[in-house]
């Protein structure tokens, strides 16, 4: 009998000792969580048995339903035995919620143990109270750091909420730093965002490079968006940049409304030059460029290939398709048909680019500032992209534009003008424009119930007139001080001028 009872305890000891685990609860360490839109959260929690194994878990709300706003992305095991965490991810519908929700941990038998209830919900919207039927981007930068220079980039995520009207764009990592000249020195600050990777955002084309204008010193906050509306119209013009306008909020705060638009950079989707062989030039009195010459007192400077890469060669060969060029032009045969500018120029291109700015009365053309050129490897010098058209846009201010053309003397165009033939083909192009031009004020129209929502916050934190800070005292447009529809009254006016201006003095 001893032995029997000592052989039976022996089994009895041996069946513990190979007894699996048992899970007998699940402890959340935390009670409350708050979820930023399109991100996640971590969910500590521990088990009892530590030495159970956890394998599969849901989340549960407590009728049994899985949550819709929120999902369980993934549980990662802890540095202590027994300790887990939960990534609780949310699931980018663009709602606000709060919810109470259990771990439920499923056992070997396939039931489940339950936690303890945790309340889940939204963290809050930056966008509440910002519906103006425009898109919202946000930017967070990391550590909420401010944005205070132009010339260093600061990491930040940036999203999108399209509220119906375009998709949703999740947060993506990028990059942000200031852009811009005068602009910058501005209360309302323009941006550059460098996306980490090319990204399509409201529906516009992959790239990395994207550029919120802010449109401070604009009461219409439309002369931008109705210029590249003008530029789209134009045939001889490769590529306009696209654009939205949007609402910004930059770490949480509402900064007003700006235009996100595609930057100009070479690439297939914007100037699309060859990327070995191509050349980008901008024209700007601001002489601030590496690469940077004057030619015929005008001043060019290389945009593409960029101020990193370019190289001695390089430099040489733009510099001499300029010099080529101009030289033909200020030259006693420029006219002549075959070995002439037209040798040089698509004429085409320089055409349409100047209708843009004379029907816009952008009087930079001739300052010039913003004005691009480009050449493909084979092709001629081809005039474009525009670009920045919110300085004295068809304000009057800065131009005779109630009275006479505003650009008949810029640039390379002062010589142009001089050959009847060339001016002969602008009045032509222009008077086949002139049913497309007649129906701006009917998107001025289009873009005032647009962005009439947006300009009510707009106009609550900016005010344009302190434009004057840039511009020796007096404002620049002429209607910062008037109501957002004063302003765009006055535009379309002044737009129906000197529309019939140009067919007079062309």
């Amino acid at each position: 009998m001893a032995l029997a009872a000592l052989l039976a305890a022996f089994s009895c000891t041996e069946r513990e000792e190979i007894q699996s685990p048992v899970l007998r609860a699940v402890t959340p360490l935390e009670q409350t969580l708050e979820i930023p839109q399109g991100k996640t959260v971590n969910l500590p929690f521990k088990v009892e048995d530590p030495d159970y194994e956890v394998g599969r878990v849901q989340l549960l709300l407590p009728g049994g339903k899985t949550p819709q706003e929120y999902y369980l992305k993934e549980v990662l095991t802890g540095e202590d035995k027994g300790s887990y965490v939960a990534v609780i991810a949310d699931a980018g519908l663009g709602i606000q919620y709060e919810t109470s929700v259990s771990l439920a941990v499923m056992t070997a038998n396939d039931s489940y143990v339950l936690s303890p209830l945790v309340t889940i919900k939204s963290a809050k919207d930056p966008t509440a109270g910002i519906r103006t039927g425009l898109p919202v981007v946000y930017i967070d930068t990391a550590g909420g750091v401010d944005i205070k220079s132009k010339d260093t980039y600061v990491t930040a995520t940036v999203g999108i909420r399209g509220f119906g009207g375009y998709q949703d764009f999740a947060p993506a990592p990028a990059r942000v730093k200031g852009r811009g000249n005068t602009t910058w020195e501005w209360p309302k600050k323009p941006y550059l965002i460098a996306f980490d990777s090319r990204q399509s955002v409201l529906g516009m084309p992959k790239h990395k490079r994207w550029v919120l204008l802010a449109n401070f010193m604009d009461r219409t906050l439309m002369r931008n968006l109705v210029s590249m509306k003008v530029s789209s119209m134009m045939t001889g013009l490769a590529w306009t940049p696209r654009c939205v306008p949007v609402e910004l909020i930059l770490n949480g705060n509402h900064k007003g409304s700006y235009l996100l638009i595609e930057q100009v950079r070479v690439d297939k989707n914007r100037v699309n030059i060859s990327e070995t062989d191509g050349l980008l030039y901008e024209l700007d009195f601001h002489y601030d460029n590496t690469v940077q010459w004057k030619d015929h007192g005008i001043p060019f400077a290389v945009k593409y290939p960029d101020e990193d890469d370019i190289t001695a060669d390089q430099i040489s060969r733009a510099k001499s398709v300029i010099s080529e060029a101009s030289n033909v032009l200020y030259g006693s045969g420029f006219t002549d048909p075959q070995n002439g500018y037209a040798k040089y120029l698509d004429v085409d291109s320089y055409i349409d680019y100047w209708i843009v700015y004379e029907v816009m009365c952008n009087h930079e053309l001739g300052n010039p500032g913003s004005v691009y050129f480009h050449k493909d490897v084979n092709g001629k010098l081809t005039a474009g992209p525009c670009w920045d058209f919110d300085w004295g846009v068809l304000s009057f201010y800065t131009s005779n534009g109630a009275n006479g053309l505003v650009n008949g003397h810029a640039i390379w165009y002062d010589r142009l003008f001089q050959d009847p033939a060339f001016k002969a083909r602008v009045r032509e192009r222009f008077l086949e424009l002139k049913p497309q031009l007649q129906a701006i004020p009917d998107y001025m129209e289009e873009c005032r119930t647009l962005l009439s929502e947006s300009a009510k916050l707009n106009f609550a934190m900016w005010n344009p007139a302190d434009d004057r800070s840039m511009n020796g005292g007096s404002i620049i447009n002429g209607d910062e001080n008037l109501s957002f529809d004063a302003a765009i009254d006055r535009l379309k006016s002044n737009f129906n001028t000197h529309l019939a201006v140009i067919e007079s003095k062309l």
